[in-house]
């Protein structure tokens, strides 16, 4: 089994420098992929409301016959939920699916700041870490002005906020502003999805210095970045090649050359103006 290390959140609570992604992992095959990533080592399981699987990842939980406390799970309140009671509402929506008599780390999924109701999702889910259905809160794809407005508004600041984040898009200013405010980053496609990443000359080349495969290679720059990327795979070969990225170390050198490929963001995922329900 690999060993994954673990950093501290602003809130104590432990946190993974590595996780599983379990978007579209579902029914039995779902659940088995997940138990096998469990086995394989990852304790930072990665769910959402509109990813419809919650009961998968509270199956897996059970099945894995692994202690509950050593596992992290991750769920996030989507669009329709936003508002103070209706995130409460929500949580306790998901506890339901997963089976589980906590969240190990609530996110809101988007600000949608057209609806503008984030604050008050934000309230409501402060007000669900004290009735002890999440032990810790967070943000995804929040913004510096956002996450400003956040801690402003309750004087609570976000322990994670999940963002796009892969060569392509290293998002060096928000990282910085999350290393100044204590909030833990995480990379959501952090191999760029549908892209030819993997395929970059600089990726191949400096993955055969270090005898890895590129995508072990990336991975090992967002853990070195100070972020947790959450990679997702079915397969349980690949999730073991995801996983195995602590036993070698890029140069500073080495990360910025990787942080040099940068083009922007890839989808159409701009806080300011993409919005899920």
């Amino acid at each position: 089994m690999i060993s994954i290390p673990s950093v501290t959140l602003n809130d104590g609570a432990p946190f993974p420098e590595l996780g599983l992604g379990t978007y579209n992992l579902r029914g039995d095959e779902g659940v088995s992929s997940i138990v096998s990533a469990i086995h394989t080592g990852y304790r930072l399981l990665d769910t959402a409301v509109n990813y419809e699987n919650e009961h998968e990842v509270g199956e897996a939980v059970r099945r894995s016959g692994v202690d509950r406390d050593e596992l992290i799970v991750t769920s996030k309140i989507p669009g329709r939920h936003h508002g103070r009671q209706q995130a409460i509402d929500s949580i306790r929506g998901s506890l339901g699916l997963l089976g589980l008599d906590r969240i190990d780390l609530q996110l809101i999924h988007w600000p949608n700041p057209s609806v503008g109701k984030y604050v008050d999702t934000w309230l409501g889910m402060i007000e669900a870490r004290e009735q002890g259905l999440v032990r810790s809160i967070g943000v995804s794809n929040f913004t510096e002005a956002m996450l400003t407005e956040l801690i402003d508004e309750t004087g609570v600041v976000p322990a994670v906020n999940q963002v796009e984040l892969h060569p392509y898009f290293p998002q060096a200013a928000l990282r910085a502003f999350h290393a100044e405010h204590g909030i833990r980053t995480e990379s959501w496609s952090p191999l760029a999805r549908r892209s030819e990443l993997l395929n970059e000359q600089l990726l191949r080349e400096l993955a055969v210095v270090h005898d890895v495969t590129p995508t072990q290679l990336v991975l090992r720059w967002h853990v070195q970045l100070g972020s947790t990327p959450i990679p997702k795979s079915a397969d349980s070969d690949r999730q073991r090649e995801n996983a195995n990225v602590f036993g070698f170390a890029l140069t500073d050198d080495q990360v910025e050359l990787i942080s040099g490929l940068e083009r922007g963001r890839l989808w159409d995922g701009d806080p300011n103006t993409h919005e899920e329900m």
